[in-house]
């Protein structure tokens, strides 16, 4: 039986939605084979400098990622979505070993199989530092939040 991942392209208001919170959430569960086992065996990515292909090579890079970057918390947000493409906004917040905060905004260009597993990811991200004080991202968004638009700055 073929692995699958609901909700199904092509995407309509609800479901685009939908994909964007439940990557949301297992992006915030920090835990690399779960969040993996949403891209297609052979998914192909492009994260800032980085190409990487397969689940081993996200799960990987991933693993990495969150070491490096502690206490992370992600929020996405609907950008727009057609057939089986969706585009993204999101801010996630991170600090270092050092403790430095920082705020890190991007785009991301997602493209779905017809199971709903995502064969392909493109992320252009910038980061900035900030103080602590300046935190607004405090793990997982609440429910009562979920869908609700990110600040641009």
């Amino acid at each position: 039986m073929p692995e699958t991942r609901p909700p199904y392209p092509p995407f309509d208001d609800e479901a685009a939605v939908r994909k964007v919170q439940a990557a949301e959430d297992a992006w915030n569960t920090r835990d690399p084979e779960r969040v993996a086992l949403a891209y297609t065996p052979d998914s192909v990515w492009r994260n800032r400098d980085r190409f990487l292909t397969g689940r081993e090579e996200i799960a990987a890079f991933l693993r990495a990622k969150w070491e490096r970057e502690l206490d992370y918390a992600l929020r996405k947000s609907l950008w727009s979505f057609h057939g089986n493409r969706i585009a993204v906004r999101f801010q996630y917040e991170c600090h270092d070993a050092a403790g430095q905060w920082w705020r890190s905004y991007g785009n991301e260009l997602w493209e779905f199989d017809g199971n709903g597993l995502m064969r392909r990811r493109e992320a252009s991200i910038n980061d900035i530092a900030i103080a602590e004080a300046d935190r607004r991202i405090f793990g997982p968004r609440p429910e009562g939040e979920q869908g609700l638009d990110i600040p641009l700055q």
